[in-house]
């Protein structure tokens, strides 16, 4: 399957449709989930196009990584949660609903259930933001 440059995300990288953003450097952009499947919900992009994981160019998986772990390493800090959840789904039948490579962030607590991947639920950009602040101040902390 081709990569589609239309795609939501290849969208948000172009300018083209706002995100929250928490963290971007010169290969990647991590921002906050539209449909947070729990508080602190982050994703970790490359800023070069890729279907998923299994059909990225070598040299793009150091900087995707580096960023999830950096990224993770803050919202784990910024959310005070006692374990992080990374996830990346590859084609339809993984889940993947996005066709543009990305790595889920949450934050986890043992009592706290997880909503639905790619539920309907979209959370208010003002919630959003407060969320963004703490794993920006985490990453400035140097979590």
């Amino acid at each position: 399957m081709s990569y589609d440059p239309q795609n939501v995300f290849a969208r948000i990288l172009r300018g083209e449709l706002p995100c929250v953003s928490v963290y971007e450097d010169d290969s990647t952009l991590a921002f906050m989930d539209v449909m947070p499947q729990i508080e602190g919900h982050t994703l970790v992009i490359p800023k070069t196009p890729s279907r998923n994981l299994l059909a990225m160019a070598p040299e793009d998986l150091t900087p995707l990584i580096l960023s999830a772990q950096k990224v993770g390493r803050a919202v784990k800090a910024a959310f005070d949660a006692p374990g992080l959840l990374v996830m990346q789904f590859n084609e339809p039948a993984a889940g993947q609903t996005v066709f543009h490579t990305h790595i889920h962030q949450l934050p986890r607590w043992e009592d706290r259930p997880l909503k639905p991947h790619a539920g309907t639920s979209f959370q208010a950009p003002e919630i959003l933001e407060v969320h963004a602040r703490k794993i920006r101040a985490a990453l400035a902390a140097g979590a």
